[in-house]
């Protein structure tokens, strides 16, 4: 890995954009790296949350300007399939089975509020400011739209697609964008305790509870009732599910916090 960095501190991994001085925007072989280690980190059982933010005073700018006069050139089938390798590495990120907690310490826009909205935990400082810049440049937030749509809504993604402005911090929490807003004294010790209390969360559940929230905004309504009673009936019966039931039982930790 070049453009990014990964950081493993017990069962916690840290996965940093690190491209500091083009304030880590994206270019192809970023998002090829960070295909790449979303998929180890899936299927890697010692990891058990993932922290994702960028080195130096930004989060990610969006796109890299080399790569953005590259694509001056492309056909539109060099664009369809640019737009599937990012497509891929977004789903990619959104659906990994682990808690993924971000990290934003400064400017998301574009591509980079996209990864934002991919993190099932997202903590801000007070100074990052966030903006789908996309239509200024004539272009649109076309891949990441399916991520941001439903987390902040239609409303506020029209708005915000529509002008490409930036916004600060407080609105990200204010639309769902982001969960918390910290002064930068405090984010570390933020990071923390929101690291500490997924930890504390069964892998599996936590696996199958991002599957729920999945299919409850997807299946068609007649689909949900049926779904929702077979998740429950499987965690129930699961070896980890009677686990932390016994363990809650018996006032002792489950043994997902023994090992």
């Amino acid at each position: 890995m070049e453009q990014i960095k990964l950081t493993r501190t017990g069962a916690v991994v840290t996965v940093t954009l690190n491209r500091p001085a083009v304030h880590n925007a994206f270019n192809p072989q970023m998002i090829g790296e960070l295909h790449t280690a979303f998929n180890h980190l899936a299927s890697d059982p010692q990891v058990r949350a993932v922290v994702l933010t960028g080195a130096g005073p930004s989060f990610c700018a969006g796109a890299d300007l080399h790569w953005m006069q590259e694509t001056l050139h492309y056909t539109e089938a060099d664009n369809i399939a640019d737009a599937e390798r990012m497509a891929g590495m977004y789903e990619c990120i959104n659906t990994l089975p682990k808690p993924l907690i971000g990290k934003i310490n400064g400017a998301a826009v574009g591509g980079g509020a996209g990864l934002v909205a991919c993190c099932d935990i997202a903590v801000a400082c007070t100074d990052a400011r966030f903006g789908f810049a996309e239509v200024n440049l004539g272009i649109l937030p076309a891949v990441i739209a399916r991520f941001v749509v439903p987390k902040i809504g239609v409303g506020h993604a029209r708005a915000l697609f529509v002008s490409g402005r930036r916004f600060s911090a407080e609105k990200a929490r204010d639309i769902g964008l982001v969960h918390d807003v910290v002064p930068s004294k405090d984010f570390d010790k933020v990071i923390k305790q929101v690291v500490d209390d997924v930890l504390t969360s069964g892998p599996q559940a936590v696996d199958q509870a991002k599957q729920l929230v999945q299919a409850i905004a997807t299946l068609p309504a007649d689909e949900v009732a049926s779904y929702t009673v077979k998740a429950l009936a499987q965690a129930r019966t699961s070896a980890e599910g009677q686990e932390g039931v016994r363990a809650f039982l018996e006032k002792r930790k489950p043994a997902w916090l023994e090992s």
